[in-house]
């Protein structure tokens, strides 16, 4: 295979995923990873992308990006619903308590599957939420007693966020949460575009006894603007595909537990 054609395949995959690794590249080219950091190189200085740690990411990928909430939606379907399938698997069918759910595609998709997930009865179940779409999925579910946090009301994440919405949830202590992330990744830890949404999320993992991580591998080494925890702070990450080793090392001494849905 000629370089040019490796390079429109990697710019093909990076239209499609957003993101690509050296080492994944170099075993389906069947060539060095010298050669395949040689193709990244020349795709960076025509600014077809960005240079990352092991690979490299769509240009528009940004520190500060962040896709609509109908985008999102669509992205990595199959993937947010095996996760969410394993991530209420935690509770068990006897589980009685509090319940955080977050805002994010794959939170939501959590809390689709709650009311099933928890049993015929219910009951005894408060389920806590900032997130407009979460609510919404559990807003007609009898079994279940649902609270909405208000706060001005981000549309691109339509997720309640400010001071009201942080000192709120500072004053709950749920007994697990479900937390959701545009980019978990070793050095950094757990990082998302928006302040405001960073504030919320650190408040949710201060105040939930349980923290139960849900991402779909692309955000596996993704750094975006502002850190809202370090790996440490959560207990459980669920996603749908081996951590690379780095984090996956980082994973380990920070004693998380990993289940790939």
């Amino acid at each position: 295979m000629y370089a040019m054609e490796r390079q429109q395949l990697i710019e093909r995959e990076l239209r499609d995923v957003g993101r690509v690794s050296v080492v994944d590249l170099a075993r389906r080219f069947d060539v060095t990873t010298e050669t395949v950091r040689r193709d990244l190189d020349r795709l960076e200085s025509l600014g077809s992308l960005r240079r990352v740690h092991g690979g490299a990411v769509d240009i528009g990928r940004a520190s500060t990006a962040e896709s609509p909430l109908t985008e999102r939606r669509e992205r990595h379907g199959d993937a947010k619903r095996a996760i969410a399938s394993a991530a209420v698997a935690l509770l068990g069918h006897d589980f009685r308590g509090s319940i955080f759910v977050d805002a994010g595609t794959t939170s939501a998709a959590v809390a689709a599957l709650l009311p099933d997930a928890l049993g015929a009865g219910i009951g005894g179940v408060e389920v806590v939420t900032h997130s407009l779409e979460a609510a919404h999925v559990l807003s007609s579910e009898e079994r279940l007693s649902l609270t909405t946090i208000g706060g001005r009301v981000r549309g691109v994440t339509a997720a309640a966020v400010g001071a009201h919405t942080v000192r709120t949830i500072a004053q709950l202590r749920p007994d697990i949460a479900f937390v959701g992330t545009n980019g978990v990744s070793a050095g950094f830890g757990l990082s998302t575009p928006d302040p405001d949404e960073a504030a919320v999320k650190a408040a949710i993992i201060q105040s939930a006894r349980r923290v139960v991580l849900v991402a779909d591998a692309a955000k596996f080494g993704e750094e975006l603007l502002v850190r809202f925890a370090q790996l440490d702070e959560i207990d459980v990450l669920v996603t749908d595909a081996a951590p690379p080793a780095d984090l996956a090392e980082a994973l380990a001494d920070a004693d998380i537990e990993v289940r790939v849905a």
